[in-house]
């Protein structure tokens, strides 16, 4: 999960570039799926793995759900400030811990969600957001991404338990994420000629790539609250990217919710750790 938040913060950056010179949004959803569909596609073929997933259902809604909150946080990213629009995309965990504090069987862990939501406070720290009262419907519109991303990653949590590799996610989802920006510029039409953007999408493409490989195993495998906790890292990589590219330099109040989003997935893996100890305690006794 550290890979994929470094990986995420890296395509961050790369967005900020190509739409600072000039590209559009749907060739920004386009160049996010292209190159984990050509790699992953040829990868497949050249080693003889076959493309027909464990459970189309799955998929489907996995895609739905992803796919639609890419374009609502995009949607969100243009009509409210930055920071009020990722911490909204941010909310994501809060929705899996309701869901696990309710729903959640074994997993069902006040500790662990008291780190998510201590997180989020983090969140709220760094970025700072503020909603005006003329924002309210892109506002809705950054929640429900929000939302809509952590019935994703409980997807993808389900389609790991039933064995799908994660590639094979990755390359369905990825061809989703084309098809709906083809699907875009069909209705506008390509933009962008300028070489530093196209480089610029390329790049967002390829850290995309390696953060939803490692993403996807990361919730396919592991605590579904621990990696939710620890992909609030994603804050803290981007801001030191801004701090080395940008020259942004955090306020106080910022360091402090990183200290906090630091904190809280060191207690989410403490209290992993301590459970995992127990367990085995336990089957040794046994």
């Amino acid at each position: 999960m550290l890979l994929a938040c470094a990986m995420f913060a890296a395509m961050g950056a790369f967005v900020k570039v190509a739409a600072d010179i000039g590209a559009t949004l749907p060739e920004i959803v386009l160049f996010r799926g292209i190159p984990s569909v050509l790699l992953l596609y040829f990868w497949a073929r050249a080693t003889r793995r076959t493309i027909r997933p464990s459970s189309w259902r799955l998929h489907v809604w996995r895609n739905l759900s992803g796919i639609t909150s890419m374009w609502l946080g995009f949607f969100a990213l243009s009509r409210l400030p930055l920071p009020t629009a990722v911490s909204l995309n941010y909310t994501a965990p809060l929705f899996i811990a309701g869901w696990m504090l309710f729903f959640g069987g074994a997993q069902r862990d006040p500790v662990r969600v008291l780190a998510v939501l201590a997180g989020f406070l983090g969140v709220l720290g760094v970025l700072r957001p503020s909603i005006q009262h003329d924002q309210w419907i892109a506002a809705l519109m950054g929640l429900g991404a929000g939302g809509l991303a952590a019935v994703a990653m409980m997807q993808i949590r389900q389609l790991g338990q039933i064995g799908e590799p994660e590639w094979r996610t990755v390359l369905l989802f990825s061809l989703g994420v084309c098809l709906s920006g083809l699907g875009g510029i069909a209705l506008q039409g390509w933009r962008t000629t300028d070489p530093l953007a196209l480089l610029a999408l390329v790049g967002l493409g390829v850290a995309g790539l390696v953060g939803q490989l490692a993403m996807t195993r990361a919730f396919g495998l592991g605590s579904t609250l621990l990696t939710a906790a620890l992909q609030y890292m994603t804050i803290i990589f981007a801001a030191l990217i801004g701090v080395l590219f940008w020259g942004d330099r955090p306020a106080p109040l910022a360091w402090a919710g990183m200290a906090l989003i630091i904190g809280s997935g060191l207690l989410s893996v403490w209290r992993t750790y301590t459970e995992a100890r127990a367990l085995r305690g336990v089957r040794g006794a046994a």
